[in-house]
């Protein structure tokens, strides 16, 4: 049928789908440049990344045969679409396999940072017992506000109501929701929110869209998370703020660089850190392997 490059690795569901398909597969999901990428993407039809391969320009013109560029997860950052839809390449991703993945990551910052689990992991492995000092907060009856409010946004307004918080969300292409979802504008949600989770793209429009001027409108109280993606923060100012305590902690996922080399984000005392693993859950993965073949071979029939 097809012959697909497997540029990062995937679930095995999607092996065993594209191969009952009948699609040629050659696995090359060693780390690579764009430039790499370009020397042996000439000679398929298909090409399946997921965000450590970067699909820009000039790998796009180098593609003879290529007709599908599928992103195994959500963010499309990572693939020059715009580019590739000129040049008649279809440009495709898996939106709502791993919600439910990236959305219980996003409370799990919340509990940690609400409940001192990182701080009280690290001293109690060195035989400390500080239980009066981590008297912490409960997430129900405060107010989550979401900047973004597609798939992920959504699924983790439902896990929150059900915890007992109000939401508000901020997203100019949503205008209202059948949820109890009240749908503000952003500097309302900055000043009203007890904590603040981004589920956004990082394109020109939401780049740096908590700068140092939304840091400043935030409560002193409150929380700041982003599973989204790098860019979307300014990781300078967030620094700044918390160290000059003008919000409480954040809760951080993805990073400008990645792997990031901002140490002194990663160690500070109100932060909650992870590797970037909003999607890597079993469950999920095995979501995204499915759709991502279902793709490729509706695309091929």
């Amino acid at each position: 049928m097809a012959k697909i490059l497997i540029s990062d690795a995937v679930a095995d569901n999607c092996v065993h789908k594209l191969e009952q398909g009948g699609h040629e597969l050659v696995f090359k999901t060693e780390k690579k440049t764009p430039e790499e990428l370009a020397e042996i993407i000439p000679g398929y039809d298909a090409v399946i990344v997921r965000s450590a391969t970067k699909v820009r320009k000039v790998a796009i013109d180098a593609a003879d045969e290529l007709k599908l560029i599928v992103r195994a997860g959500v963010g499309l950052d990572n693939i020059d679409c715009d580019y590739a839809d000129s040049q008649g390449i279809k440009v495709s991703n898996t939106p709502t396999a791993s919600s439910a993945a990236v959305a219980e990551l996003a409370l799990a910052h919340m509990f940690a940072l609400y409940r001192f689990l990182p701080q009280a992991n690290i001293t109690m492995r060195k035989g400390e017992w500080n239980k009066k000092q981590y008297k912490g907060h409960e997430l129900s009856g405060k107010t989550l506000g979401l900047i973004g409010f597609g798939n992920i946004g959504k699924t983790l307004a439902e896990k929150a109501m059900a915890l007992g918080m109000k939401i508000i969300a901020y997203d100019p292409y949503v205008d209202e929701t059948d949820l109890n979802v009240d749908i503000v504008d952003l500097e309302k949600l900055l000043l009203n929110s007890d904590i603040i989770s981004l589920h956004i793209p990082h394109t020109d429009e939401t780049h740096y869209i908590i700068n140092e001027e939304a840091l400043d409108q935030m409560k002193d109280s409150a929380l700041l998370i982003n599973c989204a993606r790098g860019g979307v923060v300014d990781e300078a100012a967030l620094l700044k703020a918390l160290e000059e305590d003008k919000i409480a902690g954040a809760g951080i996922d993805s990073y400008e660089d990645e792997p990031t080399d901002n140490i002194d984000l990663v160690n500070h005392a109100k932060v909650s850190v992870t590797p970037h693993i909003g999607a890597a859950t079993k469950e999920a993965q095995a979501r995204v392997g499915l759709e991502t073949a279902e793709i490729i071979n509706d695309f091929f029939a």
